[in-house]
């Protein structure tokens, strides 16, 4: 059964956040502070029918995800990195919404790609991340953490193949250059340069959760990709 929550009326929303708006940051990151935990599930079926826009959170393990999530809601346990990366496979939901009202989703995919992780194990988690990115219907945006000082490894190039349909219809993609900070400026620039080639569209943000770095910019991006019909009123 689908599980209705229509976004406040327009009236009642603070004024949206544009890109060269002061102020865009400060009501992005509020919104995003809301975050609350709203299930968990193991597969697809336990996942809750919703149509509000989901926000999906992927990367391999080690990139960086759970604090990148914790940094953006200003929480600090809200996304949980496992002792033990790459054995988390549930996929996790967290409320958005002023007011306690429901407005958006984020969804926190387990990192892939651990090699301690039994090869069945992760040829499964892969099947149910595939067809999570491939056929969830409220799905609005893909998050993608990369290391660049790794670069996208080969699990992520299967990943940037799998949504291409997606969002060459319109799925909204994003790409996180994570721990910006073990970087040089000279460095980051090229990083930045580089992504943006393989981004095949999607925008690409250098992020630091130590430094700072990043965090209004994708904060601002997400509210916006959340928030479309009120943006473009705004």
């Amino acid at each position: 059964m689908t599980t209705h929550s229509s976004p406040p009326a327009l009236a009642s929303q603070t004024t949206a956040p544009n890109r060269t708006d002061p102020s865009a940051a400060v009501i992005a990151l509020g919104w995003l502070h809301t975050a609350k935990f709203l299930t968990t599930a193991p597969q697809l079926q336990f996942l809750p029918a919703l149509d509000l826009p989901e926000i999906a959170f992927v990367g391999r393990s080690n990139a960086g995800k759970s604090t990148c999530i914790n940094t953006l809601t200003q929480q600090k346990q809200l996304a949980f990195a496992s002792k033990k990366p790459g054995r988390t496979q549930h996929i996790n939901l967290f409320a958005l919404g002023k007011q306690g009202v429901m407005d958006a989703v984020l969804a926190d995919l387990p990192g892939y790609g651990y090699a301690a992780v039994p090869q069945q194990d992760k040829l499964r988690w892969q099947q149910v991340m595939a067809n999570y990115l491939v056929t969830r219907e409220n799905l609005k945006a893909i998050v993608l953490m990369c290391d660049p000082r790794h670069g996208l490894t080969e699990l992520d190039e299967i990943l940037l193949d799998i949504i291409r349909p997606r969002v060459e219809q319109g799925l909204k993609f994003l790409v996180i250059l994570t721990k910006a900070d073990k970087l040089t400026r000279s460095e980051q620039g090229k990083a930045l340069s580089i992504m943006q080639l393989q981004a095949g569209g999607g925008e690409v943000r250098l992020f630091s959760a130590t430094k700072r770095q990043g965090i209004d910019e994708v904060a601002t991006l997400l509210w916006l990709w959340a928030h479309p019909v009120i943006s473009l009123a705004a």
